[in-house]
């Protein structure tokens, strides 16, 4: 269903969608906005405590179950979902293999609608942008609607992709946050900021870089949540399995001579220090990767010192 960016999807119900004026000023013109307990548009993004943006749809099912799980049914906690892309580009096999782009685009969105009702969201902005142009950077437009949705929204926890994921459109996605988070003027309370793993696992960061959050015993709601997104796990990405299984080896192999504390866990990276306009962006990151690299080289030069080419 095409939606008019001047409108809002508000309810969900299955043979009939009702609509009213968005509340925000959005270059978008493929806004898709569902609100599943059909709360006000003002009041359900008023009412956000943690705000996930994710590149496509099922990213968000992916990266951030954390704030999914922790406001699950919660009185005073409510998590806005906010999907970047429209879906054209999503793999497709089986009973999709032959599905056109603009089908697609209709399935992905109704797919992470129906997640956001599953896992009870207190709103789901889908901006319809195409991945295509944001491969190569991010764009001033995404910026300032994301600035927008931030000040709608006025989150305590911000959850995107992490900084050295390989996917472009995720990284794209990522940095705009940052660059839309450091331009807010009215301010941010902010009390956490994370990217989040997907197409990059998250263990080369050192432990106290490394940002633990744990879902343990909400794997029904885990599988429930990312299942619904049929085109792609029927599909031939079986993201299904592997979103839980990342979780359970997180946990597991945190550290090698401890028994295990929890039983899943997402990785992320802390992007609180970015707020600070001033610091560098790249560096901050390649720090990590120059860190693992030192650590590696020490633990080798215990068995071969430099200079030493014996066996």
């Amino acid at each position: 269903m095409f939606i008019d960016s001047q409108m809002i999807v508000l309810a969900s119900d299955a043979n009939e969608w009702r609509y009213r004026r968005q509340p925000m000023d959005l270059h978008t013109n493929e806004l898709d906005f569902c609100v599943p307990d059909d709360s006000e548009p003002e009041l359900a993004l008023a009412r956000t405590t943690h705000l996930a943006i994710g590149a496509h749809q099922d990213d968000i099912e992916i990266m951030a179950f954390e704030p999914i799980k922790t406001c699950f049914r919660h009185e005073h906690h409510w998590m806005t979902g906010v999907t970047v892309t429209d879906g054209r580009g999503s793999p497709r096999g089986g009973r999709y293999a032959e599905v056109t782009d603009k089908n697609m685009m209709e399935i992905r969105k109704y797919e992470q609608r129906t997640a956001a009702q599953v896992g009870c969201y207190g709103a789901m902005l889908q901006l319809g942008y195409p991945s295509t142009g944001l491969r190569h950077g991010k764009t001033s437009d995404l910026v300032e609607d994301i600035i927008a949705i931030l000040l709608a929204t006025r989150p305590r926890h911000l959850y995107t992709h992490n900084l050295a994921d390989k996917h472009p459109t995720h990284v794209a996605v990522a940095c705009s946050v940052v660059d839309a988070v450091r331009r807010v003027d009215e301010g941010l309370s902010l009390e956490t900021f994370l990217g989040c793993e997907v197409w990059r696992g998250l263990d080369f960061l050192p432990d106290d870089a490394r940002v633990h959050l744990d879902t343990t015993g909400y794997e029904p709601l885990g599988s429930a949540v990312i299942g619904v997104f049929d085109s792609q796990v029927e599909g031939g990405k079986r993201y299904d399995l592997a979103a839980l299984g990342r979780r359970r080896a997180n946990a597991t192999y945190f550290k090698p001579s401890e028994t295990d504390v929890s039983e899943q866990v997402t990785l992320a990276m802390d992007l609180m220090p970015l707020l600070d306009p001033d610091a560098d962006v790249v560096e901050y990151v390649v720090q990590f990767v120059e860190a693992l690299r030192d650590d590696i080289a020490s633990s080798l030069r215990v068995h071969f010192p430099a200079g030493d080419g014996s066996d």
